[in-house]
């Protein structure tokens, strides 16, 4: 995967590099000499230029990216602005940094789906969300084990959770799932708010963009997810 992280300060550089060890190619964009001079030699590229400034954007590889992430920190308009410009360029996919609850429905409102909080999220749990298809989110609990969040795969919608036999077949356990329930915020944006479905059965019915809650070993967690790659 080729990943482009927009401002590097702690937060920024973290994932910047964590996604570089996981074997993806990461260039790292940020105003400041200095703390692009701190990464350059722990990422694929570290540049320096301005992200606000549409020609100096326009020599990055945006077309060949997978994902832009915008994780300034400090200088909120340029947060904004910078976000503003990339939905203008109209890369592929588009994740965001939000500090503030203001800040959060200003990116909605700009249409942008993906954000990221830091304060509550960190580094190593985007890098692992960002480096497996179809995670939404998910929490190790030790070096072999984790409880992950995956999108219901197609060939999964409208069977039970006993048809699709998840522990017959990769010995993981469905906690529960969570529907996706519309909701309109203070500025009148349409957003999807999450609302967890109860403790799972083998009588559950996934549902379309419904979010199953697994738990179970990593690599039998990651052949799930390689195997219904193309599903999503």
């Amino acid at each position: 995967m080729k990943y482009i992280v927009i401002g590097l300060g702690n937060f920024g550089s973290s994932l910047a590099e964590k996604l570089t060890k996981m074997g993806n190619e990461v260039i790292g964009v940020d105003l400041k000499m200095d703390k692009v001079e701190a990464l350059k030699d722990k990422i694929t590229h570290a540049i320096c230029l301005d992200s606000t400034d549409i020609n100096a954007v326009s020599h990055l590889p945006l077309k060949d990216t997978d994902i832009v992430i915008v994780a300034i920190g400090e200088d909120k308009g340029a947060l904004i602005m910078t976000t503003a410009l990339m939905k203008q360029l109209k890369v592929k996919r588009l994740i965001s940094r939000a500090v503030t609850p203001l800040q959060q429905m200003v990116l909605q409102a700009m249409g942008v789906d993906e954000i990221i909080h830091p304060e509550e999220e960190t580094a190593e749990r985007w890098a692992k969300k960002l480096n497996l298809h179809g995670v939404v989110d998910s929490f190790e609990l030790t070096g072999h084990f984790s409880i992950v969040e995956i999108k219901v795969p197609k060939r999964y919608e409208g069977k039970t959770l006993q048809e699709i036999g998840l522990r017959r077949a990769y010995n993981i356990i469905v906690l529960t799932t969570i529907r996706m329930i519309p909701n309109e915020n203070m500025l009148g944006v349409t957003t999807q708010e999450s609302e967890v479905q109860g403790v799972a059965s083998s009588e559950t019915v996934l549902h379309p963009d419904d979010i199953m809650v697994l738990y179970g070993k990593n690599s039998d967690i990651k052949k799930l997810l390689l195997e219904n790659k193309a599903d999503n």
